[in-house]
């Protein structure tokens, strides 16, 4: 069985990969196993960047296969935003709830035609080789006006699928990984 090490500290998403890679034949480790590997800082303009720069780092520091992804919310109304500063939208040691009512908040004028939404997922594998690989996901939708449901985590609250007809956060964790931006990515990557 393969180890890879997975990216992140964020106990959401390292259950969600989790959920969504359960069938392969992987041992799966993340950052809290390792806590004295220094963050890698997410300077890059684009997901696939700070994706890369992550795996890179992190297989280089633990000899291991490393995934690590970078993804947010990309909002049309935002220009884009906050994209791939969705981690630190409402400044670096805020909540997910705090992220969404700044977002919410920006677009409270937005008439609801114009609040349309995706998410984005890049996962970057780099192996010890240096062999690297790249899986993009995305999830397209709407922000709502306020938050619904307390599952998931992030931006869920305010992420409406127009497929399943209810937020991210009002869907039960395995049917938003059917169709997620990180699903659909970990579907390329599995």
């Amino acid at each position: 069985m393969q180890t890879i090490l997975i990216g992140t500290k964020n106990p959401g998403k390292v259950k969600e990969i989790e959920g969504l890679i359960a069938d392969l034949p992987i041992n799966i480790v993340s950052l809290m196993q390792y806590p004295d590997l220094p963050e890698v800082e997410e300077d890059g303009i684009t997901f696939e960047e700070n994706a890369l720069k992550k795996a890179r780092a992190y297989s280089a520091l633990t000899g291991l296969p490393a995934l690590a992804d970078d993804s947010g919310l990309v909002v049309d109304a935002l220009n884009g935003a906050p994209g791939v500063f969705s981690a630190r939208y409402a400044g670096a040691h805020s909540t997910d709830e705090q992220k969404y009512l700044k977002v919410l908040a920006e677009i409270q004028d937005v008439e609801d035609s114009l609040r349309s939404a995706r998410f984005v997922c890049v996962l970057a594998l780099a192996l010890p080789s240096g062999a690297e690989h790249i899986f993009r996901g995305t999830c397209e939708g709407f922000i709502t006006r306020e938050p619904r449901g307390s599952g998931g985590f992030g931006y869920d609250p305010i992420f409406y699928y127009p497929d399943a007809g209810m937020t991210f956060g009002q869907m039960d964790m395995t049917a938003k990984n059917a169709v997620s931006h990180r699903g659909r990515a970990l579907k390329l990557f599995a």
